[in-house]
């Protein structure tokens, strides 16, 4: 897929591989920043009750914020770890960026963590880049145009065996959300969910889901990944995501293989 438009001062930008590959860079760069951080040692903090926020994390949105609004010059910015411009909101394209997510998984050294990168146009997530520094996993996609896992390509796609294999949140199936389909569904438990959407993207699980409420930075990159790749993603009421919202927060997410999304949603109709 290749599109221009023209954002402020006439300048014109093309969505193509070329633009894909430099925000894969950076992604890239930025994950070796954080295992590079997690090896000197890091400070934490909680935002809330539960949320850690590392100096990992502020050094990535650091750095990227710096070099993704360096490439598409106009462009718009949200991200977990910056405060909100709502500016972002009168602006053609916006960076929608979680700098680690799964950053409780970062903090206990399960390699379950990623960093997530989208493009939105007008709201649709057009480009999403993922990577799993711990794991030197780099998940790309363009809608229109592919996806790709260390540059080879990937298709939301596998053969259905007799139960759905599941990826579902560690902290979820701790609570017990996910108990009611271990019946029926071989439910894995997994950390990131930007890293979930990115394994279904790659079909190497025929579905993920979180019926509870999301942030756009959670999962706009995964949304593109499964998009480009032939999956099939909504929120949970089975309606598509428009990004770039004042209220960044959305109604769960459901994403699954072209072969799997249909019967998933009739399980969780079901419940």
């Amino acid at each position: 897929m290749q599109g221009s438009t023209c954002l402020r001062k006439g300048l014109c930008i093309v969505i193509d591989t070329s633009l894909l590959q430099a925000v894969a860079q950076f992604v890239e760069d930025a994950g070796n920043i954080v295992e590079d951080i997690a090896k000197k040692g890091f400070d934490t903090q909680f935002k809330g009750f539960s949320d850690p926020v590392t100096t990992a994390d502020l050094a990535c949105d650091t750095f990227l914020r710096e070099r993704l609004l360096a490439l598409l010059p106009g462009s718009g910015w949200l991200s977990e770890e910056t405060r909100d411009d709502l500016s972002r909101l009168d602006v053609e394209y916006v960076w929608i960026v979680d700098p680690i997510d799964g950053t409780r998984e970062f903090v206990e050294g399960v390699p379950q963590y990623a960093v997530s990168v989208a493009l939105s146009k007008r709201g649709e997530a057009v480009l999403g880049v993922i990577c799993n520094p711990a794991r030197r996993e780099l998940f790309t996609g363009l809608v229109g145009s592919g996806a790709w896992l260390n540059g080879n390509p990937i298709r939301a796609s596998r053969a259905r065996g007799e139960q759905l294999t599941v990826l579902g949140s560690r902290s979820e199936i701790k609570r017990g959300e996910f108990a009611r389909f271990e019946q029926t569904m071989r439910v894995e438990a997994v950390g990131s969910i930007a890293y979930k959407l990115a394994l279904v993207g790659a079909g190497q699980a025929d579905a993920t889901f979180s019926l509870g409420p999301k942030n756009e930075w959670d999962i706009a990159a995964g949304v593109a990944i499964v998009k480009a790749a032939g999956g099939h993603v909504t929120d949970k009421a089975a309606k598509p995501f428009v990004f770039n919202q004042q209220n960044t927060l959305v109604n769960g997410i459901v994403a699954a293989t072209a072969e799997a999304y249909t019967d998933l949603r009739a399980q969780l109709h079901a419940e």
